[in-house]
């Protein structure tokens, strides 16, 4: 612990402030500071001071917690200024858990911000606490970046972030916000310490990304700003509507995707569907609208939501509903949801009917026959309800006072029910009764029905009523002779005024016989007979026969009860005839008739009286009184003499109310349900209009009503007024006769239980419809130009403007009948219910047309006989025009394509023309290529067509899609035409007009395939030729079989996969090849192959090497077969221990890509290696190689025979020198191998051909050495065109014979030519070299791997030009050539044939070839060995170090006898030769030996070995480097001078002839034909000259060559002999002989010398001397200059004609061209720059 601070402290409260200790609790200010714990110690990182003052000390603490669980000790240092300090520093021990309060005292001298730290220090380390004080100064702290959520155009998004005021000032802030954000407050003032809340709001106006930058300026004095950034998305909304669950099929949409449809619905009621909005974008807002009709108030249709936002990737539902209110209405509507902005559209169409009741009465007429006075009989009437929506129904007629009563007069119908209902008939007076009843239904017309009967007494019995007097009577009122009496009828009838028709009606006898058929009664609409009855209105379908006034009446208030003033009625015969009226007696009524029954004179009144009499006060009374009239006469069925005179009785009803209620007593409250409409059913103007209202009694009292129609008079409503008993309800029909089309209010009142207080305003609207159809567009359409004899279609629009259906009817002209179509033409449009309808424009010419239709609407409903109809006309605007279609490239070449793969194009159709054009496209396809042309043309159509038809429109393009499959690996042309489409009966057809050409697509069809274009050899095969390599490889055939098409059963696995189930697995290939890697002994490093693979084709190849494993599908232990054979067992050992590899196994070349890759086979166990490894190329072909390689002991004499068969290169029978052919053998041993050639079948070959040595075997014993090829040279010399065979055994000594079977071919020149046959043996071209294919450790390569001389003549050489590059960037490469054979030696020169190669630098290297003078095929491989210098200077190096430590070796030895002293004298006396002796005493060197040391670097040196026991190292010689073997083939076909003139004349001037050959013994021929005297007999011509010197031979030679060459280029003697030839015989030619031809060329040959020695010297005088001389002698002797000048050409002729001369101007012309070759391969000499011409001034003399 601190004993005391540092320093001495001013007084006792400093001391304690100074003080420190450990806390338990920290605060909660310091809590809240940010902490870092370093080592277990947990401090503050930074400590501030805030609001300080100048001069005064202000401290605080800093507190250090262990928060490790051992104890800690640290150390400090206080802070290096003098305005921070703190208590002296002492170690500070914490345990876990204790913490350290440490003072920190500052004390500031200047307003300025200070900060220092101070450092605590650890065992494992330092940390530091950063003390800082600052000035107080505005700062603001908000985030740098806010990210809005992403927002739809149009709509608005916002976000909050906090705003802290972290300064210690009163900040004013103001914010800069770029569009479309701005911040909510934009301006504020915060304390030191707040926050507020800033809110940010995107409003954006286009989609897009939104990245920008929002400043703050805050501060008062000094300005500040701070930036954030504020990020946000903006996508444009996306909406789409569905409708929940099945559309109705009945509905057309036209041009409204969406359509929700209600289907029918009961009258009354309310049902809801719902359609989903989906939102595939942002949150977006949207409103729902609906088009507002100023006519219609109420909408039957309806919407809760009027706006809303749907989510993203979400869902809105919206719930309509639909609340229908006239039964049988059609109602349509239309909701258009509306995005922000209105970008987006989207109109909801909504359709519903309304179905009502369908009640009916199952009879018209209810017939009672006759019953006597006082009984009763009752009958049944059925009512049924075929809808399923309940009906309300009422009969009109007095529940009691009524001699007609049914049990249920009034009640509710259910939905698909029949009710029936029992009519009781109880007459009260002796008379015919019929009373014509109507049934009121809520929401349908009434229906009628007709009650009749009669009543008979004892002593009146009138006629019995049956229907057919009211059929009768019905007719006979129509034709106005019911106003008259049946007496006065019958007598009418009597005298002939009346007839009966055949229906048994009255008519009145015709006036003219042409007049017009009488009058026949028809049935009227329920509605108009119900209120045209003239008594609720004052018209009437007939006059009355019998009226009563009034029809109803209102007592009103009764009081008191006995002096109710009677009511006065009048009833008026409006007849011809008295009649009786009869009043139903209904007892127990309030309500009294007096008289009961009463007469009445024809066209009279008679006045009854109603009295009224109540029995009860406070009480509402109200009844229906009854009565009958009828004609006086018919009180007797004995008065009518006519049955057809019978006329029924008409009922008279009057409706009376009244109460008794008291002045302070207060009426009856009606309890009720009243069902009205709110608009009556759209009729046209001046129609009327019908509804129906529903008034339920709910209460338990009587409710009377009366209606006012005084107030409202527009409005008719029947009945009037009437009463109501409890449970029962009241049906009224409303009417009214609207005379426009503007919207009328109707009001009519409704008192209820006779109190003005309880009356009901009804509140109805009506309106005429008058016929109102929209066209779109304000009546014109429009059409783009279409082609000429084809049809366009495009939708139009017209509406229903109206709330009543409408019919429609198109009528075009006749004219444009065929141009101009409409579908539908006719139909039917429902209220407000828009129609798209389908025109269709069809041009004949090429112009512009102006077309007109007409449109006729009319009411669904209307008088047919007079229908109102409006027309409209529509305004047609088209043109008709031609076009034509091309391609935007009229050749497509889709280049290469893999033949089974499809590649993939587009033909871009344009049309420029004005108008759309409908296509069909047609393909024609061409292969050519070599094949079949009947196959070819039988082949599928390779080439398909996505779509084949289409349309394009105007100035516009199309894109067709274009698939090709290439079925075969030739070249494939496809012809698009196209023709252009015409409208038909039956479809979319072509026309009959010719196709014309669009475009042409070509390709090829290719098949993956590479080859392999270079090989080498390492490791133990680097001995091996690269001629052999390639023959052990079968690459030629190889490369052959790649070039063709796969099968098809190569194609069965289009790519590698395992496919196996066995070992070995099935091959599809029809080739197997070999892969020989040869034979190498034991132990030996491995051989490896180097095979360049090249894509020289025009698409990517894969390819890949599949072991067996690699073809073999991984199976199940349980499903493989336990039992392998023995093959198997041998792949698996192959494959187990890796002896073959293949690296890399697969690749992928792309084209004109090189790739090498790296076959090895290791010698690890003796014997023959085979394994099956199949080369599969993806898409291609599928080859199995047979690896190969022969593994030999060590010692064992071992020939790699590569085939049992060898072909010799094809030679011309006639040939005077056959050339000389080699057989390669090489030896695979470890040790040399000597060979014999058995010749014994040769001999017989020579015998059957008449001893003539076809085969001839030049080298019939040879030895080769290890790892080197051996060649036996052969001579072929067929004696006829044909094939020769001859099987030649060959025996190795010590190792296996193998038997070779050699095929030579010999063939007519005559008939073959040479070039055809040679080309067919020569080796491939020049290879050019490559450094990818390299073996590992090469420094260097060769610029070609391969050379071809051609064919050349023997006398001449031939050089090549090849250059050695080092490839290494630092290595220095020590080069030599090695020829492998003597005779090579003797044709080939090399130069130079070693040197030094620096880093990057390239060596020419010429190859010579001269042939030896004998024909013959040359094909051997020069091998360059290649060295790292530095590895030969290290060798060296050792080697002299070795050689100095075997010197030393060499004269050290040492003494080992212990007893050397003694022994001394004995050895004295011993003989010294005694070996014995000097054994005992000596002990000699070991010998110094080379142990080899298989498979270890060059230079190892360093390893030693143990001799003896005595454990002595001896040195081992270092080992020279191994070298790096380049093999550079050349291959060259050598002729004899005769043979090459004779077969190759044109090349001949191409060689220079030179001989002979330097440095080369002209005896070699020779020595070679003696050596060939044991096989071949010689001429004695020839053994004679073989006799002559070297001097003679040389002598002869040089002048035979000079003559001969003389005489080939000596163009004169050319052309003399030719026309010698063409001489004709002379008559003395039969002297001629073959001695004096030959003396004569003996005499000509023998002047040549002699005009050679006859020259002067050789080398004459200069030019200038001999003119000099010649000046002398005879300076005017021109014939003698002449001559002169002829004998210097001459003997210039015969110098150049010299061998020497000739040699030596070939060898400087040779140098030159190399010199020249050489700079330009070191850049000094530019052989491609243009030649520079140089102007020189003029020279003097030219001025």
């Amino acid at each position: 612990m601190l004993a005391q601070a540092h320093g001495e402290p001013r007084n006792s409260d400093t001391f304690q402030r100074l003080s420190y200790g450990c806390v338990r609790k920290l605060s909660a200010g310091k809590a809240k500071k940010k902490k870092g714990v370093f080592w277990g110690i947990e401090v503050t990182k930074t400590l501030r001071w805030h609001g300080w003052e100048v001069g005064k000390e202000t401290i605080k603490h800093l507190i250090l917690k262990n928060v490790h669980e051992k104890t800690q000790k640290l150390s400090y240092r206080c802070p290096s200024t003098r305005f921070f300090f703190t208590v002296f520093p002492q170690s500070i021990i914490l345990r876990p858990g204790m913490s350290l309060t440490l003072p920190i005292v500052f004390r500031p001298i200047e307003k300025r911000e200070y900060e220092d730290s101070i450092c605590f220090k650890k065992d494992e380390g330092e940390f530091s606490v950063t003390l800082r004080a600052t000035l107080p100064h505005p700062c603001l702290s908000f985030p740098a970046a806010v990210q809005l959520p992403a927002c739809a155009v149009h709509n608005v998004t916002e976000i909050t972030f906090p705003v802290h005021n972290t300064g210690d000032l009163v900040t004013v802030f103001d914010w800069e916000t770029p569009s479309p954000f701005y911040m909510i407050p934009d301006y504020s003032i915060l304390n030191p310490g707040a926050e507020c809340m800033v809110k940010v709001v995107f409003q954006p106006k286009v989609a897009a990304v939104y990245d920008v930058t929002a400043t703050c300026w805050f501060g008062s004095e000094e300005k500040r700003k701070k930036t954030i950034q504020l990020k946000a998305l903006s996508k444009y909304p996306y909406l789409q509507v569905s409708v929940v669950g099945e559309e109705n099929e009945g509905v057309q949409p036209g041009k409204f995707q969406d359509v929700l449809c209600f289907g029918s619905v009961p009258v009354g009621t309310t049902v809801e569907k719902c359609v989903e909005i989906f939102n595939m974008s942002v949150d977006a807002p949207c409103r729902i609208e609906r088009a507002e009709d100023p006519l219609l108030q109420d909408h039957v249709f309806s919407c809760d939501v009027s706006h809303g936002i749907v989510p993203a990737k979400g869902k809105l539902v919206l719930c309509i509903r639909f609340q229908p209110q006239i039964a049988g209405e059609h109602s349509t509507d239309y909701f258009t949801i509306i995005s922000a902005g209105y970008l987006l559209q989207t109109v909801l169409k909504v359709a519903g009917s309304c179905k009502g009741p369908a009640v009916s009465l199952h009879q018209d007429s209810l017939d009672f026959d006759w019953i006597n006075l006082g009984e009763s009989l009752m009958r049944t009437l059925e009512i049924s309800n075929t809808s399923d929506v309940p009906a309300y129904y009422q009969f009109d007629i007095g529940v009691t006072g009524s001699v007609f009563s049914l049990d249920h007069p009034c009640g509710v119908l259910e939905g698909t029910t029949t009710l029936v209902l029992k009519v009781t008939f109880r007459p009260t007076h002796p008379i015919s009764y019929h009373r014509r009843v109507v049934c009121l239904i809520h929401h349908q017309e009434p229906l009628y029905v007709d009650f009749f009967g009669t009543c008979h007494s004892d002593t009146t019995k009138p006629a019995v009523l049956q229907a057919r007097h009211l059929s009768w009577y019905r007719t006979n009122m129509v034709r106005g002779l019911t106003f008259y009496p049946p007496d006065i009828v019958s007598a009418m009838l009597k005298d002939g005024q009346l007839q009966m028709d055949e229906k048994g009606a009255l008519m009145l006898l015709p006036k003219i016989p042409q007049d017009k058929p009488p009058k026949e009664y028809f049935e009227v609409d329920s509605m108009t007979e119900y209120f045209y009855d003239g008594e609720s209105s004052d018209m009437a379908l007939f006059p009355p026969h019998v009226s009563v006034s009034p029809r109803e009446h209102d007592f009103g208030c009764c009081l008191p009860l006995h002096k109710v003033k009677p009511l006065p009625l009048c009833v008026t015969n409006h007849t011809k005839g008295s009649i009786t009226v009869a009043w139903t007696l209904s007892h127990g009524s309030a309500f009294q008739v007096s008289p009961e029954m009463c007469d009445i004179p024809p066209l009279k009144s008679s006045a009854y009286r109603v009295i009224f009499k109540p029995t009860q006060l406070n009480t509402l009374y109200a009844a229906e009184l009854e009565g009958f009239a009828f004609y006086k006469v018919l009180r007797h069925y004995n008065n009518i003499e006519e049955d057809a005179t019978i006329c029924p009785s008409w009922c008279l009803t009057v409706k009376l109310r009244a109460h008794t209620f008291e002045e302070a007593r207060e009426y009856f409250i009606p309890q009720y349900i009243l069902d009205v409409p709110k608009t009556f059913p759209p009729v046209a103007p001046n129609t009327d209009s019908y509804c129906s209202m529903l008034l339920l009694n709910t209460g338990t009292s009587l409710i009377t009503f009366s209606a006012n129609q005084a107030a409202c008079p527009s409005l008719l409503v029947k009945p009037c007024s009437g009463h109501i008993i409890p449970g029962g309800h009241q049906i009224f029909f409303l009417s009214t006769r609207p005379v426009n089309t503007v919207s009328q209010q109707h009001v009519l009142p409704l008192q209820l239980n006779s109190h003005p207080g309880y009356t009901k305003e009804i509140a109805l609207q009506s309106c005429g419809e008058s016929l109102n159809l929209l066209l779109e567009g304000e009546g014109n359409l429009y059409f783009k130009p279409v082609y000429i004899g084809t049809s366009f279609t495009r939708m139009y629009t017209i509406k229903n403007c109206t709330r009543l259906p409408m019919v429609f009817t198109w009528k075009i002209h006749q004219s444009d009948s065929k141009i101009l179509s409409v579908s539908p033409s006719a139909g039917v449009l429902q209220p407000y219910e828009a129609m798209a309808q389908a025109w269709t424009f069809t041009p004949d010419k090429e112009t512009k047309y102006l077309l007109r239709a007409k449109v006729f609407v009319r009411r669904k409903n209307t008088d047919p006989m007079c229908p109102e109809t409006v027309c409209y006309a529509l305004r047609i605007v088209g043109e008709g025009a031609l076009g034509t279609i091309r391609a935007e490239k009229e050749h497509l070449d889709l280049g290469n394509v893999l033949v089974g793969d499809l590649q993939s194009c587009t033909i871009v159709l344009l049309n420029d023309g004005i108008c759309s054009l409908k296509y069909i496209l047609s393909v024609e396809q061409l292969i050519t290529g070599p094949s079949d042309p009947e196959e070819a043309r039988r082949d599928p159509l390779a080439l398909e067509l996505e779509h084949s038809r289409g349309t394009i429109p105007a100035r516009s393009r199309a894109f067709a899609q274009v698939t090709v499959r290439p079925a075969r690996r030739l070249h494939y042309t496809w012809s698009i035409k196209y023709a252009l489409c015409t409208p038909t009966a039956t479809g979319l057809t072509s026309t009959e007009e010719e196709q014309q050409p669009l475009c042409c697509i070509v390709a090829t069809g290719v098949y993956p395939t590479f080859c392999i274009t270079d090989a080498c050899s390492a490791g133990s095969g680097s001995g091996i030729s690269k001629l052999h390599l390639w023959r052990l490889f079968s690459l030629d055939m190889l490369n052959k079989y790649l070039k063709q098409d796969p099968t098809p059963s190569e194609l069965i696995y289009r790519v590698p996969t395992r496919h196996s189930t066995c070992l070995n697995p099935p091959v599809h290939s029809r080739l197997l090849l070999d892969f020989n890697f040869g034979a190498a002994p034991i132990g030996s490093e491995p051989t490896l192959v180097m095979l360049l693979l090249e894509n020289k084709g025009v698409v990517p190849v894969e390819w890949a090497f599949l072991f067996p494993s690699d073809q073999k599908m991984e199976m199940e232990r349980w499903a493989e077969d336990a039992e392998f054979s023995s093959r198997e067992l041998h792949q698996m050992r192959i494959q187990d221990n890796q002896l073959f590899s293949v690296s890399p196994k697969s690749g992928k070349l792309l084209p004109g890509q090189e790739e090498s890759i790296q076959l090895s086979h290791r010698h690890d166990f003796t014997g023959i290696d085979h394994l099956p490894v199949l080369l599969k190329v993806s898409y291609g072909h599928e080859i199995l190689l047979n690896f190969s390689g022969v593994t030999v002991e060590l010692g064992q004499q071992y020939i790699h025979f590569t085939s049992s068969k060898h072909l010799f290169t094809p030679v011309a029978i006639g040939t005077s020198h056959p050339p000389t052919q080699i057989y390669e053998l090489y030896n695979g041993g470890s040790v040399p191998v000597i060979f014999e050639v058995q010749l014994d079948k040769v001999v017989k070959i020579q015998k059957e051909n008449f001893w003539h040595p076809v085969f001839v075997c030049l080298t019939p014993r040879g030895e080769i050495p290890p790892g080197i090829t051996g060649h036996i040279e052969w001579i072929f010399s067929p004696l006829e065109a044909r094939t020769y065979l001859v099987d030649v055994p060959i025996h190795i000594l010590g190792g296996e014979s193998a038997v070779i079977t050699f095929k030579g071919e010999g063939y007519d020149p005559n008939t073959t030519e040479e070039t055809a046959v040679s080309s067919k043996v020569l080796p491939p071209s020049v290879f050019l070299g490559s450094t990818k294919l390299t073996v590992p450790g090469q420094a260097a390569t060769l610029s070609h791997k391969r050379i071809c001389f051609g064919n050349i003549p023997d006398c001449t050489k031939a050089s090549r030009l090849v250059f050695l590059n080092n490839i290494s960037e630092s290595k220095t490469v020590v080069f030599a050539w090695q020829i492998s054979t003597r005779k090579d030696k003797r044709v080939l020169q090399i130069a130079p044939e070693s040197g030094v190669v620096q880093p990057g630098e390239s060596i020419p290297c010429f190859i010579t070839l001269q042939p030896a003078g004998t024909a013959s095929f040359c094909s051997t491989d020069l091998v360059c060995e290649l060295y790292i210098q530095e590895s030969l200077i290290q060798y060296e190096r050792e080697l002299q170090e070795w050689e100095k430590e075997k010197a030393r070796q060499a004269v050290e030895f040492t003494i080992t006898e212990k007893d050397l002293g003694k022994s001394s004298d004995s050895a004295e006396t011993e003989v010294l030769p005694e070996s014995s002796a000097v054994m005992r005493r000596y002990k000699t060197l070991p010998p110094i030996k080379n142990h080899p040391t298989p498979n270890q670097p060059a230079g190892h040196i360093d390893r030693r070995r143990l001799l003896d026991k005595e454990a002595t190292w001896v040195r081992v010689k270092p080992e020279p480097p191994k070298p790096i073997l380049l093999h550079l083939g050349v291959t060259a076909t050598a002729y004899s001078l005769e043979d090459f003139f004779n077969n190759f004349t044109s090349e001949l001037p191409k060689y220079f002839l030179s001989w002979p050959f330097s440095n080369q013994p002209l005896e070699t021929k020779f020595v070679n034909g003696r050596r060939d005297k044991d096989t071949m007999e010689m001429e004695p011509k020839r053994l004679s000259l073989a006799a002559a010197s070297k001097q003679e031979l040389q002598i002869v030679t040089d002048i035979l060559a000079g003559v001969i060459r003389g005489l080939l280029e000596n163009t004169q003697l050319h052309d003399a002999i030719r026309s010698t030839l063409d001489e004709p015989i002379p008559y003395f030619s039969q002297f001629w002989c073959v001695e004096s031809a030959e003396l004569q060329d003996r005499r000509q040959c023998s002047r040549v010398p002699s005009r050679v020695s006859a020259s002067p010297d050789l080398y004459p005088k200069k030019d200038g001397e001999r003119k000099e001389t010649r000046q002398e002698t005879s300076p005017n002797n021109d014939l003698l200059d002449i001559f002169h000048h002829e004998q210097l050409r001459e003997q210039k002729e015969m110098i150049s004609r010299q061998p020497a001369f000739r040699s030596l101007v070939e060898l400087v012309l040779e140098n030159t061209l190399q010199n020249i070759l050489i700079e330009a391969s070191r850049g000094e000499v530019m052989l491609t720059a243009r030649p520079r011409v140089i102007a020189l001034p003029p020279s003097p003399s030219q001025r």
